[in-house]
């Protein structure tokens, strides 16, 4: 008979906490990691690392309803930390370009204007490029932007719409 010390015991409930915390906001922690880190980190690897600098750190959390920011914290350093560590490389295969995108629901027009997106959002500046982000794709709301940014609700706003009449511009000078 195998007893489990006490030790292991914890670890296992700490998974399941970390599960249970983790499940609900998969689908947006996943969208944030696939454009914040288009083109210079793999996706995967960048969710495996926050997942465990958070997993290690789960239990110094004081809100369990602040995990989903924590996630995205975590992530965002640790992308700074791979830029400061190496210089921006960017992929020529175009296959690699388009491997986050799922081919199976979506036409070779649409991941066209997908890559095109990605790319011009690329081109905004930092915080207007995680305003975007944060709002647009992975689906915050105003309020929870300004806690995860530290920012008014009006700069919040200002972004947004600054950065949406950029995107635009840009698009639009890409199709002419």
């Amino acid at each position: 008979m195998v007893t489990l010390t006490t030790k292991t015991k914890m670890d296992f409930s700490k998974k399941e906490r970390f599960m249970q915390a983790y499940a609900p906001v998969h689908g947006r922690f996943e969208r944030y990691c696939k454009t914040r880190s288009y083109k210079e980190f793999p996706f995967e690897d960048l969710m495996q690392d926050t997942l465990l600098i958070a997993f290690e750190k789960f239990d110094n959390l004081k809100s369990k309803d602040a995990f989903l920011h924590f996630l995205f914290g975590t992530a965002a350093k640790v992308l700074s930390n791979y830029r400061k560590k190496k210089k921006l490389e960017y992929v020529e295969n175009f296959s690699t370009q388009y491997e986050h995108i799922n081919t199976s629901n979506i036409e070779i027009e649409k991941q066209l204007e997908i890559n095109c997106l990605y790319e011009q959002i690329e081109n905004l500046d930092s915080i207007t490029r995680e305003c975007i982000i944060l709002f647009e794709i992975s689906g915050f709301s105003i309020k929870e932007i300004m806690v995860i940014l530290n920012l008014g609700e009006s700069a919040i706003k200002q972004r947004l719409s600054r950065g949406r009449k950029q995107l635009i511009v840009q698009m639009n000078l890409l199709e002419k």
